[in-house]
């Protein structure tokens, strides 16, 4: 494995929670088969790399890695990112200029040293998903139609990567997830998304949710950033997100015994999540 790569889990403080990811702060040598392999060699969804740097301006290049692909954006990995630069630099604001686009995070750490980090999303989007994209979905799956919400309508939606979410009609369905992995990594690959976010609404300010991932060879997102930030814009986008500034809550990884909190908040006239969490050191 390239020398110098950390491991950090996010949006948990707990190493046995959270979604872990490789972080390699100095990957200016490394060219894109070997980024992919040493993310591969990590063996998490994904691994960050910072390819170019300026402290002074607290600005970054990053790029991430599945151990299958290049994605274009990763939540959690900025996640952890933010929080080990934090502690490297100190707290305070940070740019990256991701293959999305520039992504601004702001670094804060409590009084117990902890940081937190807030990274805000290029402006977002959601459309409805068509029945031929939700039909082979479902099939996928092994889900009937009957399963989903129908306050909750199947969308497209964008954060930095196209996902598709559906919502359950239950939390028993939704913990219920055994599906054709071959299947869905196909029908994903056909229209380019990089999960299915599968949600159930608690309430109106709390979901839980499911990430598959196959086409990053992973069966299950234990918390996704990416994806968190896509469903802010589909709320929007439904005319449900609460007040400026409310939080939304969304517990991830429950299901696969690496539960993860994600919270997000919608300003007002401007299409972009702002998606919050912690992360600590794995080992």
């Amino acid at each position: 494995m390239t020398e110098g790569t950390l491991r950090y889990t996010a949006f948990t403080d707990d190493p046995a929670g959270g979604n872990p990811a490789g972080v390699l702060l100095d990957a200016a040598g490394l060219d894109d088969a070997a980024m992919l392999a040493t993310a591969a060699e990590v063996g998490y969804s994904e691994t960050v790399f910072v390819t170019a740097r300026d402290e002074a301006e607290r600005r970054f290049a990053v790029r991430y890695f599945s151990p299958l692909a290049e994605v274009a954006f990763c939540g959690h990995a900025t996640i952890a990112l933010a929080v080990a630069l934090a502690e490297r630099i100190g707290p305070g604001p940070l740019t990256l200029d991701t293959a999305a686009g520039e992504i601004p995070v702001r670094t804060v750490a409590d009084g117990a040293g902890r940081v937190r980090a807030t990274l805000t999303s290029v402006p977002t989007r959601s459309r409805p998903a068509s029945e031929a994209e939700v039909g082979a979905t479902l099939r996928a799956l092994g889900w009937e139609a009957a399963d989903l919400d129908p306050r909750l309508p199947p969308h497209v939606a964008f954060g930095g990567n196209d996902h598709l979410i559906l919502a359950a009609a239950g939390r028993e369905r939704l913990a219920d997830l055994s599906y054709d992995f071959d299947a869905l990594a196909e029908v994903m690959r056909r229209h380019n998304w990089t999960t299915v976010d599968l949600v159930w609404r608690a309430s109106p300010v709390r979901f839980h949710a499911r990430n598959p991932f196959p086409v990053g060879g992973v069966v299950e997102d234990p918390a996704t950033g990416a994806a968190a930030a896509a469903f802010g814009g589909y709320l929007r986008a439904l005319g449900l997100a609460p007040a400026a500034g409310t939080p939304i809550a969304i517990r991830q990884g429950e299901d696969m015994g690496r539960p993860s909190d994600l919270t997000i908040t919608l300003d007002p006239g401007e299409p972009r999540t702002h998606v919050t969490g912690t992360a600590v050191p794995t080992v």
